[in-house]
Parts: C-alpha cells; structure tokens; sequence
C-alpha cells in the first residue's frame, strides 16, 4: 500500500524531527510548510537556549527528554554534535527546596534516569562559578545537557530531503481544504499541497492555524526572558571559549543549572553565560504585537519581543548572589522569547474531532521535541504510541477548559508557578467553582474542603464531621503525618472512612464522567471496543476495557444497558468521550443503519453515592424499588424514583460496601440530596470526602486507571484480567490480549502495606530490593481500615507475597511488603450483602 501523503505545518524543532521520524519508518511522500524561511524560521526554535532537563513528575515527559537527549546526540556534523551532554544541576538554596530536589530524584530514579544528591562543596565543584554558601544542596543528573535546535533542525531536515521529504519556506498557511469530514490538503496562497494527513506543529502560531478548521488549541504564547553575558573572567580560556558563541549545544563544559528558588536557569556560551528568568509578571503576547521583522536573523525574528529591563532588576541581583563573577558583567544579548504556555503546563498531541486526518504537536519544547515526535510518528503510522499520551492528548480538555479566558489565565498561572513548588493534590487557586454539582450550597454548609479537578469542586472531607474523630475507636485513631503528605489531608478522613465501613455515607460523584451511547449502532459499537459481552438484559451493569491494537488498557468503563439501544457509560475523561464520538462516526459512515449517538451528560445530570452496611435502610424507606438482593442484584440498574424524583439506581460500589449510586437531573439534585440527607438523619448518616473514598478503594483493590494502568500495561499484569472475556471475538485488541493472557508478565501491579504502619507514601516513588530499584509506586493512601499506609506499584513479576522492598520518600527508606489483595472483604461479603 502507498504510503499516505503528509503535510506538515512548521520547519521547527518538532516538524522537522516528526519529518525525520516518519521518512525513518518509510512514509517519504512529506511536505513541511513553514511561514517563516528555512532554515531559520523564526520561530521559538530559532532562539530556544536548548537546556535539556530531563526530570519531571511525567514519566512519559521524562522519557521523551531522554529520548530526545539520545537522538540529538546522534546527529553530528565535522565532529560537533547537536547535543552535548553536560549534565544538569539544580541547586537549593532553601530547606524546601532541598526537599523538594529529594523528591525529583525519586522521580528520576523512579523513570531509569541516574540521578544523585550532591552537598554544596560538590555542586561547587561541579559548577565552579557557584557560591557555595549560597547553596545547602543540588540534584545532578549526569546526562542532562544542551541542545543545539538550529543544528539539530538542520541535520534533520537533510536527513528527511534524503528520504524524499520536501521542506518549502515562506509559504505561510491560509487554509485547510477537506471533503466528508476528511482532510485533503493544505492552502497557502493560491497553492494546495494535497493530503492525507496534516500535522500542525506550529508552535505558538498553533491557535491560528487550530482557528482555520474550527478547532480550539488551548495555548498562549508568553514572553521569557533570556540574556547573554559579556565575556566572564573565570571562563576566558576554557575549552568552551574557543568554539561557537551562540546557536550549539557544543559551547559548553560547565552543566546546565537551575536556580529555581529564584525562577533563574544558567547555561554556558562559551566565555558567557546565557540566563532564563521567569521571574517576571506572565507577558502573554498577541499575534498583532509580534514584530514584523521582514528579512529574519538571528537577532531579528517574530519569536523575539524588546527586552523589558525593568523586569530583569531583581532577577539580576539574584544571579549575582548565587554567581558572583557576574558582578561587573553587561548584557551583550537581552530579549523577550516567545515560548508556549497551556492550561496544565502539558503539550498538546492529537487529532481533531471534527475533521479527521487533522493532528496536532504543539507547545512541544525542544526539551521533548524527539520523544514527541517519535511518539507521533508511531500514533500515525501504527496506530499508537509506545510511550502513553494520556497526558498530552489535547482531548484531555474539558469544553470549559478551551474557553479563552480559561486559557488565558490558567496558562500564565503555569507561567508564574513554572518551578514552584506544588503538591500532587494542590488545586489552582484560579479560576475557582467553575463547575459546582447541585449539592454545592450544602456541601458548603457542611464545611466541605474542596479540592478541584477540570474545574469541578470537589470535597475532600466535610469540617462538619470533626466531632466524630474523637469518637473513633483506638485502632482508627490516625497517626500523625509528616507535613509533606499531610498537605491536603484530614483526620477527618478516617472518621468519614469509619462511618463508610460501618454505617453509611453519601458521596457526591457528579464530577466523574458520563456518557450515554444509543441508537441502533451503540450496542454493535461498544461491543467492538470492550473486551466484556454486553449484549445482555436491560438493568444489566458491566465493568470492562477498552484495548488498543496492542492490548494496552485505553480506559476501563462501568457499561449499563437502560434500554435496548441506550447505554450509560461510567468513564475516565474526554479521552473516552472522544475516542467513542470517532469510531461511532467510522461505523456510521460504513453502514449508516448502524448509527449511534454518544453524548455527554455529565454536566446535566448529577450522582450520589450511597454507601455503607446501612445503606439499604437509608434508601429501601424512600423507593417502591425492591432494594434486596432478589430485587436489585450487585451490577444491576434500575429507573425509579425516590420521594418523587425519577432517579435511575446502579448497584455499584467503588468504596467496598453495600449501596448505590442514585443519579438524576442536575435540576432534581439538590433536592434529591435534601430527600436522602433528612432520610438518614435516624441512621446518623454523613456526607464524606475524597479522602475517605481514595483509602477505600485502595483497600478494596480497585484500580484508577492513568494512575495505576494504562495504554503502555495489558489487563493481566494490572490484575484486570477477570475484565477480559476469553470467549468474546471481534473487538479491537482481541489478539494481542489474548497473546498476553498466554505470555509471561515482567512486571505487576502488586499491593503494598507499610511495615511500620505509619510512614506515607504519596505515588511515583521508586521501589528498591536490596538497593537495586525495580519499580515504582502508582497510587497510595492511608487504608484507614487496615490502620496501615497502603500502596500499588510496579514489581518484577516474579516477585510473591511476603517478600519486602523499601520506598524511597524524599530519600527515606521505608519498609514495606507485598500482600495479598483485597485487604479488605475478599470474598465480597459486604458488597453483596
């Protein structure tokens, strides 16, 4: 088959690695078009300072630095490579942060990368220009380094010429041309260059170019600061001194350095220093502001805005106390450098859902350019990506979330907390109740701690059930916490815990998504993307996966069939919401009598879980439904009402006790909350947290995907093989499932207990045996039932229950030891009762 035609939007750092990427897996008919001329297109490659930091909270951003790390090192020409491993140092210069660089180096250890602590006669040494005693630490990690973008551009465009692919500058993109809902080609000026694929990565010109197919790109461009040193004293005559001033990697010995107590970066050009300050208000930049340059250079292109002086004043002071061989120095270079910024600070990888064969690389930094483009390279030519994208698919955005004023503010909130430092469960602190259930005004009254998640308000524990924990028998008492994982966390918790296990508790599940699939093609569509049958009886509820081509876990689904061509889907996000709406379109447009809406109804509709040993005698009062197991079987559904109000019951329980989830109208909500609420007052019912709920169903072993497993793990090494329906045909991923089901694992998801019974751990933490790390943590909590910290983390798959490995937090090594799961309620007694 002939390779499908290819026309890529922007020349820059990742176009031109995609380019080079696909040519490498065959696919040579490429054209990359670029508004500015090749090969210095102005854009924020041409004056990128190339720092390659490789760590991060991602493990998927982490080892798209290594990757691009690695490759860049590869392209060489006379002998100078476009990447120069010089190794990076990030110093501290507070107690926090030092905690904090403990912290990353779990991360790095946890993703494969070498990472070490060094104390501040070490970081001296390793970056002579530092004042030690400005320094209590520093994390060096050996094969971070420097980037050349314009060489590493150049190399890549050659190599991809060679292969066939095409490169044409100064042919700025005016339009989109399509046909039945497919794209077939792209306009500039009076030319088409036709298509079967497009790819916009045009950086932080990504929003025009979203704009001409109607598709919101939620990226700002911001300005950076970014100034050159004159010559320095300390670095005349070094080996660096005598090549390239500016524009390579190669101009460097000492490592890259971050300072980000202060917001500063550091890197060498030759006998000068090149600094990075995002230490000044966020500059977002509109399009009708960037300078029309006319010929581009090095010192004159769109990306490069007027170096505001009056923002750089107390940055400057800063560098001079950690460097202070720049007391005396001038600025030879200043400038204000456009990079892309977006709501969660994450790039943005996918396909539009309106205009299919329309994809998206952008806000990709060169720190990530290879491993991105790498990743979109295999998405196209093979359907997926080795390394999961969960985190960049730009489908990830909540429609609220694309507004421009949303983009606007949260994407310069990601600007100024760049190199904050931020707990996993701290919330924005704007914009805030932006999605509020109808239970709101109760929850507020009750005293809810509210955390937030795309943009829902969330309760984390109620201050109205403080009381309670004083009530708590001895073994419940919760024990102290050290401050790190106390951040956001109750006490309160494990009195809404207790109140779950043994009486009862409402739970507001409104934020979690819903989707309801019908007409004639929805049960023909879900059964060809679920590994579970669900062609059964109306009421029936069936928890099962979604598999890509390979048998990786796209997502996990509760399915329930409410009538014969209406389903209702309890999903993980708009991932799912989007991956649905597509193949529903594919199965349409193939047989039109298979037609099948997807919808999501989670905004107009709302949930409360009811849950706990009392819960039958809360809810039984309230509804002609017959609540016994001979009426409403565990997994089953049914339309009913409860005192007047239609309400549609699932069986169901993420927290392992008896009880439901009662969904309605957003309109009948905060009355259906009243109606339950003054119900359960007799029972001493309360409302609970996500606090409570994330022991529970730790406890329980139930898995979160994204956290525990996704596209990069198969159903039977995360322990969701019970999911996986041997005798069911026909649905994407049944061959490589079924290949896996038959092949030895390397690594499990196993359950964790701490051995001391006290020590937290929070996820991503690094897992040793015997000094050697063999996994990671994924989720974690105190499991207030078992009075013990529970975790789930990656092991070898030989490793069996009993035997015991140590966490590393923050350095820390914590005992702890595989177990059997469930901890709790293993034959499923409570549940079904």
């Amino acid at each position: 088959m002939k390779p499908p035609r290819v026309v890529i939007i922007g020349a820059g750092i990742v176009g031109a690695n995609l380019a080079d990427e696909l040519t490498q897996r065959g696919w040579t008919d490429i054209t990359v078009l670029d508004k500015g001329p090749i090969p210095l297109t102005g854009g924020s490659t041409s004056h990128a300072p190339g720092l390659v930091f490789q760590t991060n909270a991602s493990k998927t951003m982490t080892e798209f630095a290594a990757y691009t790390g690695a490759k860049l090192a590869s392209l060489v020409r006379d002998g100078e490579s476009a990447f120069n491993r010089v190794g990076g140092l990030e110093v501290a210069t507070t107690a926090a942060r030092m905690e904090e660089l403990k912290r990353r180096q779990g991360w790095a250890t946890s993703w494969g990368l070498e990472a070490r602590m060094v104390d501040s006669a070490e970081a001296k040494a390793l970056h002579p220009l530092i004042d030690e005693n400005q320094v209590l630490g520093a994390l060096h990690i050996p094969s971070d380094g420097l980037a050349s973008s314009v060489l590493a551009v150049q190399l890549l465009r050659e190599r991809a010429e060679s292969r066939g692919a095409v490169f044409i500058g100064s042919a700025p993109v005016t339009g989109v041309e399509r046909h039945a809902g497919r794209v077939t080609g792209v306009r500039s000026g009076d030319t088409v260059f036709p298509a079967d694929i497009v790819v916009s990565a045009a950086g932080f010109w990504g929003p025009a170019v979203g704009d001409l197919i109607g598709m919101k790109v939620p990226l700002v461009p911001l300005a950076h600061q970014y100034i050159t040193t004159s010559p320095l004293a300390p670095l005349r005559g070094s080996a660096a001194a005598g090549r390239t001033v500016r524009g390579t990697g190669n101009s460097a010995d000492l490592p890259i350095l971050r300072h980000q107590d202060e917001d500063l970066y550091f890197r060498e050009h030759g006998d000068r220093l090149g600094i990075g300050s995002y230490a000044h208000r966020a500059i977002p930049v509109g399009y009708d502001e960037m300078p029309n340059t006319g010929e581009i250079t090095e010192h004159n292109m769109p990306s490069r805005m007027p170096f505001t002086s009056e923002d750089f004043e107390v940055p400057w002071k800063n560098c001079q106390l950690l460097l202070p061989s720049l007391h005396g120095a001038t600025f030879e270079d200043a400038f204000n450098g456009i990079f892309s910024f977006t709501p969660d600070g994450g790039s943005l990888v996918g396909e539009s859902r309106d205009l299919r064969g329309f994809f998206i690389a952008e806000a990709v930094w060169v720190t990530h350019s290879a491993g991105v483009a790498k990743a979109v390279a295999e998405l196209l030519v093979n359907g997926r990506s080795e390394t999961d994208l969960r985190e960049l698919d730009v489908a990830r955005f909540e429609e609220v979330q694309l507004q421009p004023d949303y983009v606007l503010e949260t994407s310069q909130h990601n600007f100024d907390e760049i190199y904050d430092i931020r707990h996993p469960l701290e919330p924005r602190t704007s914009p805030r109740n932006v999605r509020v259930s109808p239970f709101h005004r109760r929850q507020v009254e009750l005293g809810a701690f509210f955390l937030e998640t795309a943009g829902w308000e969330r309760p984390h524990w109620y201050e109205a059930n403080a009381g309670l924990v004083a009530q708590l028998p001895e073994a419940w008492q919760p024990p102290e916490r050290d401050a790190w994982s106390a951040k956001f966390e109750s006490p309160i918790s494990a009195a809404e815990a207790h109140a779950t296990r043994t009486n009862v508790a409402m739970y507001d599940m409104t934020a979690l998504k819903r989707l309801e699939v019908s007409g004639p093609g929805a049960l023909p569509l879900l059964q060809k993307l679920t590994t579970s049958g669900l062609d059964k009886s109306i009421g029936s509820v069936t928890y099962t996966l979604m598999l890509d081509e390979a048998g990786g876990v796209k997502s996990d689904l509760t399915v329930a069939r409410i009538e014969e061509e209406l389903f209702q889907l309890g999903a993980n996000g708009g991932l799912d919401l989007d991956y649905l709406v597509k193949h529903a379109a594919d199965q349409s447009a193939a047989d039109p009598a298979l037609w099948a809406q997807v919808r999501d109804t989670t905004g107009e509709t709302c949930c409360i879980g009811v849950w706990g040993p009392r819960a039958r005698d809360l809810v039984a009062q309230l509804t002609a439904q017959d609540l016994t197991n001979g009426g409403l079987k565990y997994f089953r559904a049914a339309s009913t009402s409860i005192g007047g109000i239609p309400v549609r019951l699932m069986r169901l329980s993420y927290v392992g006790e008896l009880g439901w989830e009662i969904y309605t109208t957003a309109d009948f909500g905060l009355r259906l909350w009243d109606i339950l609420w003054e119900a359960g007052q007799d029972l001493g019912v309360i409302a609970a947290g996500r606090g409570a709920f994330n022991s529970l169903r730790l406890e329980k072993g139930y898995r979160s995907w994204g956290g525990d497993m996704d596209t990069e793990h198969d159903p039977f090494s995360a322990g969701l093989g019970f999911a996986v329906r041997a005798a069911k045909e026909g649905y994407i991923g049944k061959e490589a499932a079924e290949k896996r089901r038959n092949e030895p694992a390397a690594k499990r998801l196993r359950c964790l207990t701490v051995d001391d019974g006290t020590s937290m751990v929070l996820g991503k933490e690094p897992v040793f045996v015997d000094g050697t790390n063999v996994g990671y943590v994924t989720s974690a909590a105190f499991g207030h039932t078992v009075h013990k910290p529970v975790a789930y983390a990656w092991l070898p798959a030989q490793m069996e229950e009993g035997e015991q490995v140590e966490i590393s937090y923050f350095g820390k090594m914590i005992s702890a030891s595989i177990v059997a799961e469930p901890l709790v309620d293993p034959g499923m007694v409570a549940i079904r009762a």
